[in-house]
């Protein structure tokens, strides 16, 4: 089996937000919880809420049009 994109998780100050998945998409994000842990080598999943940020990171690090849109971006508009 191939290597997930997502390796191990950084312990991180977290901003609490609340979102609304579609049930496909929770019913996918504990099936990834799974298989994450199982080749992370953890006896127990990561809670899939956990999850979330890392792929969100790891989705616009490699989405080259944010990257470069991202440039023009003023410093003192970003949050």
């Amino acid at each position: 089996m191939t290597k997930l994109k997502l390796g191990p998780l950084v312990e991180e100050k977290p901003v609490k937000l609340t979102v609304e998945l579609p049930s496909a998409v929770h019913s996918d994000l504990l099936d990834y919880a799974r298989i994450h842990a199982a080749q992370t080598g953890h006896r127990t999943q990561v809670a899939p809420e956990r999850l979330i940020a890392p792929m969100l990171a790891r989705f616009m690090a490699t989405d080259r049009v944010f990257s470069k849109a991202r440039r023009f971006v003023e410093p003192n508009k970003r949050e």
